[in-house]
């Protein structure tokens, strides 16, 4: 069963002046947010611990700067995940594959399509569940900063408008057709077997007299 496609992130001012003027994102979205699971799984705990420590004994001023740095370190871990989930996009146009990233620098990394040579699909059990997947690209020169795209919304219906830039010409092929489907395809020619060649008859020609009747055999003397 088919899942309903998930709707594309806005294109922001920040991730639309990285294509170039007349280009449009065929593909265009953020990170899931089972992104923020793992920063959250780590984040939290400390962030806990340090208004504990803060509220352990208020009159101590060495408890109170330590929990205070220990929670505001905390704050901080936080909210630069939640800024790099949200700035992180991942743009796929007709001609190139880009994926924004960084909150204090910025990095922008793009791939021609031609030069992914293959695409991997894949989908983790909790993936299923929450519905997200990934991508590995490999390509001729071994871009390490796209080879591994995670946690995108929605990744088959991705990977299926992908797979159709890739190969534009297999977009329209049929299931049943034994020659591909090509429309440009022509028919291959049936060859036919060489006409017998035409026999002539061998009667007397019509007027002509021959000096050698048939039926008659002349005897030398």
């Amino acid at each position: 069963m088919t899942r309903p496609r998930t709707p594309s992130a806005p294109l922001g001012r920040d991730a639309g002046r990285y294509l170039l003027p007349g280009e449009k994102a065929v593909v265009n979205q953020r990170r899931h947010w089972a992104a923020l699971v793992r920063p959250g799984v780590r984040g939290v705990p400390v962030l806990v611990a340090g208004l504990w420590v803060l509220a352990l004994d208020p009159d101590n001023r060495f408890t109170v700067v330590l929990g205070l740095a220990i929670a505001l370190g905390a704050l901080g871990y936080l909210g630069l995940a939640v800024a790099e989930w949200w700035i992180r996009h991942f743009l796929v146009t007709k001609r190139r594959v880009l994926l924004t990233s960084g909150v204090i620098v910025r990095k922008v990394a793009v791939m021609p399509l031609r030069r992914i040579t293959d695409l991997t699909y894949q989908e983790t059990l909790v993936g299923q569940l929450l519905g997200y997947g990934g991508f590995r690209f490999e390509s001729a020169g071994q871009d390490q900063a796209l080879s591994q795209i995670t946690y995108l919304p929605d990744a088959k219906t991705i990977y299926d408008e992908i797979s159709g830039l890739l190969f534009p010409s297999d977009a329209g092929r049929g299931s049943d057709d034994e020659d591909g489907g090509d429309p440009t395809r022509r028919p291959t020619p049936q060859r036919t077997a060489p006409a017998a060649p035409e026999r002539h008859s061998t009667g007397p020609i019509p007027g002509f007299r021959s000096a050698f009747p048939r039926g008659r055999s002349t005897r030398s003397r």
